[in-house]
């Protein structure tokens, strides 16, 4: 049940539409932007994954050193190189990413045509634990700024970082805030009895699972009382893994966050959750079938096809206009009624 209308303008930025930002490469990917409002405008947070061209017989690759970029180069018919997965290289037992993401700020007076803003430049990854980049920042808009949370990918961490601002100028990096492996980190936009809270994604690799939890916070950058609010279910399209969404959007019936949530066959669709407004640990109501999955052609053909991810909306009114990446390579919108996500929920 797809209940999602997307822009007739979709895709609305393509790799190609972009220069790459890093000197000697090229943009393979756009991918799962955050949004916020500033100035009038809508902005997007974009994920903008880079490698160098290509040759043939070979494979290339950037990852930082010493915050300076290095080019890894292997011969494709090397026995030890490992090519199954276009996201992912393994060579003599380390992983390696193909492409390099950073984060990369877009504007737009429609919603729909977006365009760079040369005082607002990019956000690179800096550090050991930043060394494969930084990716999918997901934005909260608080009383006091900005608050990013994105994924820091190194050859030994995934885990989240948290950045703040006030204009998308100057940043203050607060470090890795949820230590690995971690990932799919929303910040609630308001607090609640006086503490700030979260969710997030830990992974086990055998008790639990891919799930999405909650965490309170005095501070924004301290997390504890950690609680799981959503598990995985077998034969169901979130059979594999569930991570969350964008900031959850406050209703009269509780907190709802649109989620991801993948399969066995890494088929990524969109399903919804409602949590009691003061306590957010309380799931209320949960989608049974995905809400929007990938059934348009941009969706199901691209870098990595099939996928539907969103880390990034604004709310006006009942409509929520919905950014998200398609097939790991475009960047489209839809709009959602919050009152018919609410009607296609039932008690979990």
């Amino acid at each position: 049940m797809d209940i999602a209308k997307r822009s007739d303008c979709n895709p609305l930025l393509r790799p190609a539409d972009l220069p790459a930002g890093i000197d000697g490469m090229e943009i393979t990917c756009l991918l799962n932007p955050g949004v916020f409002r500033m100035d009038g405008k809508v902005w997007l947070v974009l994920r903008v994954a880079e490698r160098p061209k290509q040759v043939e017989g070979k494979i290339s690759f950037p990852i930082y050193e010493n915050d300076t970029i290095k080019i890894l180069t292997f011969d494709k018919d090397d026995p030890q190189l490992d090519l199954a997965d276009p996201r992912v290289i393994a060579y003599k037992g380390q992983n390696y990413l193909t492409t390099l993401s950073y984060l990369r700020l877009v504007c737009s007076e429609d919603g729909i045509h977006f365009h760079e803003d040369p005082q607002y430049p990019p956000i690179f990854g800096k550090g050991a634990l930043e060394s494969f980049g930084i990716e999918d920042c997901r934005v909260a808009t608080m009383d006091d700024g900005f608050y990013l949370t994105f994924t820091e990918v190194s050859p030994v961490a995934v885990g989240v970082g948290l950045i703040s601002t006030n204009d998308f100028k100057t940043y203050k990096r607060r470090g890795m805030i949820f230590p690995p492996h971690n990932k799919d980190c929303a910040i609630f936009e308001e607090k609640i009895n006086g503490l700030y809270y979260a969710f997030h994604r830990p992974s086990s690799p055998e008790l639990g699972g891919n799930y999405i939890w909650l965490a309170q916070s005095p501070d924004g950058v301290h997390w504890g009382n950690h609680r799981c609010v959503a598990v995985t279910r077998a034969g169901s399209w979130d059979s594999a893994r569930v991570g969350a969404g964008a900031a959850p959007i406050k209703t009269k019936e509780g907190w709802l966050e649109i989620y991801h949530g993948a399969n066995a066959e890494h088929r990524y669709c969109l399903g919804a959750l409602l949590l009691d407004l003061h306590n957010p640990a309380k799931v209320l109501a949960r989608s049974t079938q995905p809400i929007m999955e990938p059934i348009a052609d941009y969706e199901k053909t691209g870098f990595f096809g099939n996928v539907i991810f969103t880390n990034g909306h604004y709310v006006d009114g009942d409509t929520v206009h919905l950014y998200y990446g398609a097939s790991d390579e475009v960047i489209c919108k839809a709009t959602l009624s919050i009152d018919e996500i609410l009607k296609t929920m039932n008690t979990p």
